[in-house]
């Protein structure tokens, strides 16, 4: 359902080397991101029972998805023409750090595949091939095929994203990306190969907003896992000095901590065990 977007003068694929010059844009948005937001990453990712409780609402969909029987984290569309459809997950957030990863193979996208974030007022239906999220006030959204912002579509234009991106550049998004939602700064924001693109949507402070996609590609099936989410409660001093010595070695040297000399007990601390 729905065509690929014909391609740019310029393809932007972040993996690609020649693309490297791109890292100095990337490390300047990086300031930009939750001050927590390292933390949460560096945490074990949500058990699969928590992944559940944030997964897809299969009460709160378009007619023409359903969630899997056998996947609860896994949604599947009919394929019908002339439609698009949404679905939100179970779970509306309104205060904490909260990030989601969502699966959406590129080769299942069309034409309009939006992720992003809605009220429970937003529309989960539409006819014919559209942005659905982002197309009223109620909802929040990234276009993966144009690389757009998209909210209140219907009065304002979109707004390309990731902003260091030309007008005629294309933006190579993998089959799968990470959304950062801070309800606390009221902040919508996404990461892809590890490099979080800046703060997408501000101003979301106070409302209950709930993780939402629209597709359009018959048959495409789109996976949401929890990662992790954090109160905005202050850390513990334990948390941060945990954080600390986890920095100091690098993600690469986590393996070593069993050799220092400490006892057990804060070795498995430290490895979150």
């Amino acid at each position: 359902m729905g065509q690929k977007v014909p391609g740019g003068i310029k393809t932007i694929d972040m993996r690609d080397p020649a693309f490297s010059p791109l890292k100095l844009e990337l490390q300047a948005l990086s300031h930009t991101k939750p001050s927590r937001l390292d933390l949460l990453l560096d945490m074990p990712p949500a058990s699969l029972d928590v992944q559940v409780q944030n997964s897809w609402n299969n009460d709160d969909r378009s007619l023409n998805i359903f969630v899997k029987d056998d996947n609860k984290l896994v949604f599947h569309r009919h394929p019908v023409a002339q439609s698009t459809d949404a679905i939100r997950g179970r779970v509306g957030y309104t205060r904490g750090l909260h990030v989601w990863e969502i699966s959406w193979a590129m080769r299942q996208r069309g034409t309009h595949a939006v992720v992003g974030v809605a009220t429970s007022d937003a529309p989960l239906h539409s006819v014919g091939y559209t942005a659905l999220v982002g197309s009223n006030a109620e909802s929040w959204g990234w276009d993966l095929c144009r690389s757009k912002l998209y909210h209140d579509g219907k009065n304002r234009t979109g707004k390309t994203y990731p902003a260091f991106l030309e007008p005629d550049d294309t933006f190579i998004i993998p089959d799968s990306l990470l959304v950062v939602l801070d309800m606390d700064e009221g902040t919508l924001g996404y990461i892809v190969d590890g490099h979080y693109l800046g703060v997408a949507f501000r101003g979301l402070k106070g409302r209950k907003l709930y993780p939402v996609v629209s597709a359009v590609w018959g048959h495409c099936e789109i996976r949401i896992r929890y990662i992790n989410g954090l109160d905005p409660e202050p850390l513990s001093l334990m948390d941060l000095c945990r954080r600390s010595v986890r920095v100091a070695l690098g993600r690469d040297r986590l393996s070593e901590i069993h050799r220092l000399p400490l006892p057990a007990s804060l070795k498995n601390y430290l490895l979150y065990q």
